[in-house]
């Protein structure tokens, strides 16, 4: 990642949500909006043009809405980390979102310095947003087999609604790894998975780092997503 500002491309049919995104995020320092696009075409061609870090993605826009522009970018090798922007957290739209390769998703009405930290934290690659109501997300969803919309991140297979798959990519972990892998997917940060293990938070870095590389996924909220798809991880509240 560049040691410049964090390059933000935003992404929706509505101006004025536009405007007041890029009023908060550059009254940073550290962040720059250095884009905008109405429609998820225009959002692919200006990752491909403009290199951002951070792509903040409606979902329901015309010409092609936000699941499929970020599968394209997914697809596309880009850097650019994608958020969803949802209207609320327990979205089938957010759920697809996640599976197509987003990072993290937020609510529209986001406050500001979670709007900010959500950015900063999303470039940093090292953690996803509320992880915990991703986890509650992931539940609601994979459960009932998945959203219609979207696709497995990394060309990995179909949702299977929590039956386990004999995925290969799964024998090439190591046991302490499929740990970490399930402790990622119960929503627990580095520093906790280092409190559980009795490790260092550089050690538990490095696992999920091998752990990405292994089974060919962009960050850790799709190692998530693919721990519950797989069945590695069955919803823990099946009442929910």
């Amino acid at each position: 990642m560049s040691t410049g500002p964090i390059r933000v491309l935003l992404v929706d049919d509505q101006p004025l949500l536009r405007m007041g995104f890029r009023l908060i995020l550059d009254g940073e320092d550290d962040l720059s909006v250095v884009g905008e696009a109405s429609d998820g075409a225009e959002a692919v061609r200006q990752v491909r043009d403009l290199a951002p870090d951070v792509v903040l993605m409606d979902v329901r826009m015309p010409v092609l809405d936000g699941i499929g522009a970020t599968q394209a970018i997914a697809a596309s090798g880009a850097r650019a980390k994608v958020i969803i922007l949802t209207t609320f957290d327990l979205d089938e739209y957010a759920f697809a979102g996640l599976r197509a390769g987003a990072s993290a998703f937020l609510l529209k009405d986001v406050a500001p310095a979670e709007l900010v930290s959500a950015v900063r934290v999303v470039a940093s690659g090292d953690a996803v947003v509320a992880p915990r109501v991703t986890q509650r997300l992931l539940e609601t969803y994979v459960r009932g087999g998945g959203a219609g919309a979207g696709g497995r991140a990394a060309g990995q297979g179909a949702p299977t609604g929590g039956r386990a798959t004999s995925d290969p990519l799964l024998e090439d972990l190591t046991p302490r790894e499929a740990e970490m892998l399930g402790a990622m997917a119960e929503g627990l940060s580095n520093a906790e998975i280092a409190h559980r293990y009795f490790l260092s938070e550089a050690t538990v870095k490095t696992h999920v780092r091998r752990i990405l590389n292994k089974l060919h996924l962009r960050d850790r909220v799709q190692a998530v997503v693919y721990a519950y798809e797989t069945g590695l991880v069955v919803p823990s509240n099946p009442d929910y």
